[in-house]
């Protein structure tokens, strides 16, 4: 159960920033507003929790591991929102980076 809880924070962390920060993008860069800009600032603070709550009490371990997360998620995000279309190299790169989180969060340690 804790291996389930920690792949769901990682999940709603990365919704909150990748997300946070694309709504700022869409705020300033696409000029729809301070309300968008805003709700990217919340987001971004709701990420800073959400890794908060990992069961692993390293922070150094979780936000490395996030990194990894943050990488996938960030061209799912792109796939998703913005029409981006991820080359084979992207996608590598992204298992390749999912399986660097697996290895540093779920590997047994004494």
């Amino acid at each position: 159960m804790t291996t389930v809880r920690s792949i769901v924070l990682f999940l709603l962390a990365a919704v909150a920033e990748i997300g946070g920060a694309w709504l700022v993008w869409q705020g300033v860069r696409e000029n729809r507003g301070p309300l968008w800009t805003g709700a990217g600032i919340l987001a971004l603070g709701l990420y800073g929790f959400a890794a908060t709550f990992q069961p692993d009490q390293n922070f150094g371990r979780v936000l490395a591991a996030y990194g990894g997360v943050f990488i996938a998620g960030s061209l799912a995000w792109a796939m998703a929102f913005d029409g981006f279309r991820p080359d084979r190299y992207d996608l590598a790169g992204a298992l390749v980076c999912l399986a660097g989180v697996t290895l540093i969060m779920y590997a047994p340690r004494p």
